[in-house]
């Protein structure tokens, strides 16, 4: 199973459409959910939020700009490895305001897709397209190129 646990609720319907196919494609390889959590002014209602929608006993991946940077193969050996010894992955994505250091040691791994800042929901897009894409590759089926 993979999970996103995310703050925020997505507005725009372009953005809807997007995730909501990327969540079908995924789910038609395994089990995925999203877990939409209020944003707040208080990073640490967020914190509180995220930790308490945490698995304990899944691999927690933590999207941070300050995290490893990896291309679609890689992370798809990610995934493929983890899921040996972890039934669950989550991958976590922080409000606008980031995460706090709570949250960072609760990680497992920290990914970070770029330098650069993105639109909260385009990035959950990019984040699904990515998940699909490594399962894509890890089920030997084309599309990744």
């Amino acid at each position: 199973m993979i999970e996103v646990i995310c703050i925020g609720k997505i507005k725009e319907e372009y953005l809807k459409n997007l995730i909501s196919d990327y969540e079908k494609r995924i789910s038609k390889y395994l089990k995925f959910n999203i877990k939409e959590l209020p944003d707040s002014e208080n990073i640490l209602d967020e914190e509180d939020r995220i930790l308490k929608n945490i698995d304990n006993k899944s691999y927690k991946v933590l999207l941070d700009i300050k995290g490893n940077k990896i291309d679609s193969v890689e992370l798809s050996k990610l995934i493929d490895k983890t899921f040996i010894s972890y039934p669950k992955i989550t991958f976590i994505i922080g409000g606008s305001n980031g995460v706090t250091e709570k949250v960072r040691s609760i990680a497992d791994y920290r990914l970070s897709f770029s330098d650069m800042t993105f639109p909260h929901g385009l990035f959950r897009g990019i984040l699904l397209e990515q998940i699909y894409r490594s399962l894509k590759i890890i089920n030997n089926e084309s599309y990744h190129k």
